[in-house]
């Protein structure tokens, strides 16, 4: 079975294609992002600062365990991209089934986990005590929420890998206005603080995981079509799966747990400096969530191609992604950099919080281009099926490394808030 879209990422300009895959998966993140983002805008403003750091602190802990099963999730729809892109329908049938019931059951496994270790590993991370029961709260209501996030992630992946990444925008659009909107009423208007913000995040992940189911249950005729009798996990595919998506799964790992080990180093440091490292984090992710688009748009432009047998297309996809990224990378660090401050205005009133997250910032902004590579070689090589060189990079490369130098990082943090203070 071809279809013009599938022509096109096999033989169409290689620029084009991957800015068709770029963009609808960046406004995507954009807009996913906004779950938290809202979050922390509307609690920084209508609540304080602890409840802002209390949001803040549990985002390493939700980064581990989800970024487990989002791993599986890549591991998916490399496999789903290869088969349609080899022609391969039933393949891709079979695939699909399995894939979603995956995300259900592993869904339901990480409320569990969420629900249980909430309290106990905000202590862990040394969470300063005036936030720890908001941060708790934030994270148990949070972690209701896992099964619809696990399946609209899932469904995600498999409309990307067979080159429908406009509709998975279209439902994180709508899931976002609900977002914002349930935001406003809980927080602003009933003040619920922290745990309306929770709660309007989990009833944006509903509706965006029934949209995307909606819309593969109504795909009839093509091979990626939901059928209530075909829900069942193959054992041959949930081991494809599992080939290529745990070691993507151990490295989503490893990195939270580098992030974890930094944000237990800058809650040392008290509520303040969790706040402006919990309002960078959000400025931050304009430039982690581009580079991760172009990484996730070669992946799957490199496991249709590889698929095909396209391999010299493989090849110039993957320079000419890295030539965009760096070109999008240096236009990010450049705007960036001169309106630190007036980005922190937006997040809090608090002159502390905002003279450490600008130092943050104009630390950390100038070297956003040493990471381009890793990401889009990365992302080219678990589209070919190759998952152990993009593992061992992160491992060593990046998690070891940042382990490491978080005391040398941190200890500048604290001459920056011996400054301030």
């Amino acid at each position: 079975m071809k279809s013009v879209k599938q022509t096109d990422i096999l033989t169409g300009s290689i620029p084009k294609q991957l800015l068709l895959f770029f963009l609808p998966i960046w406004f995507g993140t954009l807009f996913q992002q906004l779950y938290n983002t809202a979050d922390t805008l509307i609690v920084g403003n209508f609540v304080g600062t602890n409840a802002l750091a209390a949001v803040g602190a549990t985002g390493p802990f939700v980064n581990l365990l989800v970024g487990l099963f989002v791993g599986l999730c890549s591991g998916a729809g490399v496999v789903i991209a290869q088969s349609w892109g080899a022609h391969d329908p039933d393949a891709v049938d079979r695939q699909v089934h399995t894939a979603l019931v995956l995300s259900a059951a592993v869904g339901a496994l990480l409320t569990v986990l969420g629900l249980v270790t909430a309290a106990p590993m905000m202590r862990l991370l040394g969470t300063p005590d005036e936030i720890l029961p908001d941060a708790a709260l934030y994270l148990r209501i949070y972690f209701l929420g896992m099964i619809p996030q696990m399946i609209y992630n899932m469904g995600t992946n498999i409309l990307r890998a067979v080159g429908d990444s406009k509709r998975p925008l279209y439902f994180l659009i709508v899931a976002s206005i609900v977002n914002i909107v349930l935001d406003i009423v809980l927080v602003a208007v009933i003040p619920l603080g922290v745990a309306g913000a929770a709660i309007a995040t989990v009833a944006s992940q509903v509706v965006s995981a029934v949209l995307t189911v909606r819309c593969i249950h109504g795909s009839q005729g093509m091979p990626w079509h939901l059928q209530l009798k075909n829900i069942r996990i193959e054992r041959s595919v949930l081991l494809a799966i599992c080939r290529i998506g745990l070691p993507g799964a151990a490295q989503s790992a490893l990195y939270s747990i580098s992030n974890m080990t930094i944000q237990s180093a800058i809650n040392g440091f008290g509520t303040v400096a969790v706040a402006a490292w919990s309002v960078y984090g959000k400025i931050d992710f304009l430039f982690w969530m581009t580079v991760s688009s172009f990484g996730i748009a070669v992946t799957t432009f490199a496991g249709q191609n590889f698929g095909a047998r396209q391999y010299d297309r493989v090849r110039r996809g993957t320079m000419t992604c890295l030539a965009m990224t760096a070109g999008t990378t240096l236009c990010i660090s450049l705007a960036l950099y001169p309106l630190a401050q007036l980005l922190f205005r937006l997040f809090s009133s608090d002159d502390a919080v905002v003279a450490q997250g600008v130092q943050m910032m104009h630390y950390l902004v100038p070297v956003y281009m040493t990471y381009i590579c890793i990401e889009i070689f990365s992302g080219a090589l678990r589209g070919c099926g190759d998952v152990r060189v993009p593992t061992i990079i992160t491992v060593f490369a990046v998690c070891i490394m940042r382990i490491v130098r978080s005391e040398e990082h941190t200890s500048e943090l604290q001459s920056h808030h011996d400054i301030v203070c």
